[in-house]
């Protein structure tokens, strides 16, 4: 599932190359030192999932995880399996720590996730009853694009591991953060029907991303515009995250499965995606199910969620 081709962009009339080695004097804040929420700019500490990141090589890294199990997205259990949404957000960390201490090529605006792609090994996913799993993590960084000197894009993939054995694989691409999405919400008294957290694999109301907009069309509606994990700071477009989950509860939603059928997820932005009144498409395949996110008639996104017994 994962994708695997090295994309190399070029613009007509502006030199474009690929990063041919990563330099150890573009390590920059003393990168051995712990990460901290702050310099991963999240919004408070309990949301920071990576514990340690090392250096290996050129482009390899080793790292640690703490996934705490009483996770905002996780289930209300005494034994839980990690929502697959922390291994992206994992990723996510791990990526921005990357970029800030050893991509010294970027400029301006930090880059943002533009397509992810997550697969998980059935019957292998780590069950926590304590407090927090430990992970391992193995992080490669690749196709690294420079324009006229500057980073435009690259991609981090990495493999997780539990008691030494893999359980998950995470690819995500970085790229130019796109325009900020302009409005778009439904029609002034459309009725809204939000449909219940289980229903969408979701464990609180909070969670919920989607409702029944007019014709009962599926569009994007989150139950909290502000939440910690999939909108932290009331962002005025959906971020690939949210984007992902969205289309997770569309696919599960439309077809009846339960959250622990999913096997794979990914997702591709095109254009910004508006925090509320996007629509999502379902369409299902011999994989499980694809997705398509439109927005003022225009696809925005598409993305797969790839489902057990499919």
């Amino acid at each position: 599932m994962l994708d695997r081709a090295v994309h190399q962009v070029a613009l007509a009339g502006e030199r474009v190359a690929t990063a041919p080695r990563m330099s150890r004097e573009q390590d920059a804040g003393r990168p051995d030192e712990p990460l901290t929420w702050h310099g991963l700019r999240l919004e408070t500490m309990a949301c920071l999932l990576v514990v340690t990141l090392r250096r290996l090589g050129d482009r390899f890294f080793e790292a640690q995880c703490q996934w705490p199990r009483l996770h905002p997205l996780n289930e209300r259990a005494t034994a839980v399996s990690h929502h697959p949404l922390i291994i992206v957000e994992s990723t996510r960390q791990l990526a921005t720590a990357v970029q800030n201490r050893h991509l010294g090529h970027s400029e301006g605006r930090p880059l943002e996730a533009v397509a992810v792609n997550l697969g998980l090994y059935a019957g292998a996913q780590p069950v926590e009853s304590g407090s927090a799993t430990r992970v391992a993590v193995r992080v490669m960084l690749s196709d690294l694009v420079l324009q006229a000197g500057t980073l435009t894009s690259f991609r981090v993939t990495a493999d997780y591991l539990h008691a030494g054995q893999r359980f998950a694989t995470c690819a995500i691409r970085y790229a130019s953060a796109p325009a900020e999405p302009g409005p778009l919400d439904l029609a002034p008294g459309s009725a809204l029907l939000h449909p219940a957290a289980a229903a969408v694999g979701a464990v609180s109301e909070p969670d919920v991303l989607l409702a029944r907009g007019p014709q009962g069309r599926l569009v994007v509606v989150p139950r909290d515009p502000a939440h910690p994990v999939l909108l932290p700071g009331r962002p005025a477009g959906l971020p690939a995250l949210a984007v992902l989950e969205a289309g997770r509860q569309a696919v599960l939603l439309s077809s009846g499965t339960t959250a622990r059928a999913v096997a794979g997820l990914c997702v591709d932005l095109r254009s910004p995606v508006p925090v509320r009144g996007a629509a999502v498409d379902v369409v299902p395949d011999h994989m499980g199910a694809r997705f398509v996110v439109t927005a003022a008639g225009r696809v925005a996104a598409t993305g797969a969620v790839t489902l057990l017994g499919a």
